[in-house]
């Protein structure tokens, strides 16, 4: 999953970034509203946190111009002003979510996974597929109870595909959202990683549609 955190304030970027990497997603920074507003409307994210009090262009702005284009990725939007309008302004313009400041970065992410969850049409923080449950709180995965030893780009892609169960998914789709934009960016490299998930999950559960890419589903929603 990639995210993009847009804030000015380089050490609250920072925070909310590395709490993020250290959750599994991969995270692209932007510290105005300009570069923010090109990277979402260039880049495929699965969440944004953009902060509304943003040199260059406004968060509000920024986000009704993402609304605009056709961009329907979710956005929590971050805001030190205590005045409602300032909430409903932000909402009205195509935010889904927001948080004030101060806040704790654990209600950042939690509500980050829930965004990203209700996006893919999951209401709980555990995805089950067969006997393998994805446990998004805490960024784990397991096969009949036993947890997988996964490296980040192997739960990365399980996760992703789990997300969008019973959707073909192709490479191309997986290589942007499992890596952020400065990684040399390799096709090729995403079918060592489904072979490799594929051994550690030890249950037939990835399909391969020749010409399209990959799909997760359990054995009795097989088509």
């Amino acid at each position: 999953m990639r995210i993009l955190v847009v804030e000015d304030d380089v050490n609250l970027n920072r925070q909310l970034s590395d709490a993020l990497k250290e959750s599994g997603y991969v995270v692209d920074q932007a510290f105005d509203g300009e570069e923010g507003h090109y990277l979402g409307d260039t880049e495929p994210y699965d969440a944004v946190i953009l902060d509304i009090g943003l040199p260059q262009m406004d968060g509000i702005t920024v986000v009704e111009k993402w609304r605009a284009s056709g961009k329907g990725m979710p956005v929590i939007m971050l805001t030190a002003r205590d005045r409602w309008s300032d909430k409903v302004a932000g909402i009205d313009a195509g935010a889904d979510d927001y948080v004030a400041k101060p806040f704790h970065v654990e209600e950042v992410l939690a509500r980050v996974r829930a965004l990203i969850r209700r996006a893919a049409g999951h209401s709980s923080s555990e995805i089950v597929c067969g006997p393998v449950r994805l446990d998004t709180k805490a960024s784990k995965a397991t096969v009949n109870g036993m947890q997988l030893k996964l490296t980040s780009h192997e739960f990365r892609l399980l996760s992703y595909l789990m997300h969008h169960m019973g959707e073909v998914v192709s490479r191309t789709e997986l290589v942007e959202h499992m890596y952020d934009q400065d990684f040399d960016r390799d096709s090729n490299t995403i079918e060592v990683f489904v072979g490799r998930l594929r051994k550690k999950l030890g249950v037939d559960l990835i399909e391969t549609v020749r010409g399209l890419g990959y799909r997760m589903q359990a054995p009795n929603d097989a088509r």
